[in-house]
């Protein structure tokens, strides 16, 4: 298989998944099934047919409307499916072809769908994250260029960090801070990437979320009091670090001096 062939099937595999994907976005808030029923209609119902379900292509062939009842169906549908394809080819030209690649491209599906549910609902399913932190251990210590040490280490400071900001915001600012989820959330990133890639999640989640934050009170968008979201801004980045924490660092250290 060439180049272009292997690349244009993983993009596609990635975008069936983020069809899959959707499902789980849709249900898990819920508490439904994602296995059964098969997919159908959010508005009258009907079992979508095989050919109005090909991931991004459909929804544009059908005006972003459903087949039997012509209701208007999210465009996040399609921006997840091309997000998570988009996902696993750019993990493809970082990582190559292998395992951790495969593992890599499942931690990018579970911050995708933990991104889209937050900002949605903000919450933070336990279904995700909990079983992930086993999994980003087991991953670390087999399969991952990162080990046991780096990655208990890893999910104990960005947990740890979070847990303790929690503990802390009633005292220091009079309200709450972190929830549970956010803490869960950053203890399965740091399992799967270890303590370094950590920090800078938190560093990158931190100042783009201000940024944001600051951008949508100032265009009134956005009362003072009110709660954004932080899980799709951990979520951004990890993926941030995940691909870039090796030159990010290096930058950092060689503009205070501190590579010599």
């Amino acid at each position: 298989m060439n180049t272009m062939m292997l690349y244009g099937f993983v993009v596609a595999v990635g975008a069936v998944v983020g069809s899959f994907l959707n499902v789980c976005i849709h249900r898990i808030p819920k508490q439904q099934s994602i296995v059964w029923p098969a997919s159908h209609c959010p508005v009258c119902g009907t079992a979508i047919a095989p050919y109005d379900n090909i991931p991004v292509v459909s929804y544009f062939l059908l005006r972003g409307r459903c087949r039997h009842c012509s209701g208007r169906i999210s465009l996040q549908y399609p921006a997840v499916e091309a997000a998570n394809a988009l996902g696993y080819g750019l993990i493809l030209w970082r990582f190559g072809l292998g395992w951790p690649a495969l593992v890599y491209a499942a931690l990018f599906s579970a911050l995708l769908v933990v991104a889209v549910i937050d900002l949605e609902h903000q919450i933070i399913p336990n279904v995700v994250t909990l079983p992930g932190i086993p999994l980003g251990l087991l991953c670390a210590s087999t399969i991952l260029p990162v080990g046991f040490p780096n990655s208990v280490i890893g999910g104990l400071l960005g947990g740890g960090l979070l847990w303790g900001l929690a503990w802390a915001s009633p005292y220091l600012f009079g309200k709450e801070g972190m929830g549970g989820g956010d803490i869960k959330l950053l203890t399965m990133i740091g399992a799967f990437l270890g303590w370094k890639p950590t920090l800078l999640t938190i560093l990158i989640g931190a100042v783009v979320g201000s940024a944001v934050g600051l951008t949508m009170m100032a265009l009134k968008l956005l009362r003072r009091n009110q709660y954004v979201p932080f899980g799709p801004f951990l979520a951004l980045g990890a993926m941030t670090s995940l691909f870039f924490h090796e030159a990010i660092w290096a930058w950092y250290l060689g503009f205070f001096g501190l590579d010599k």
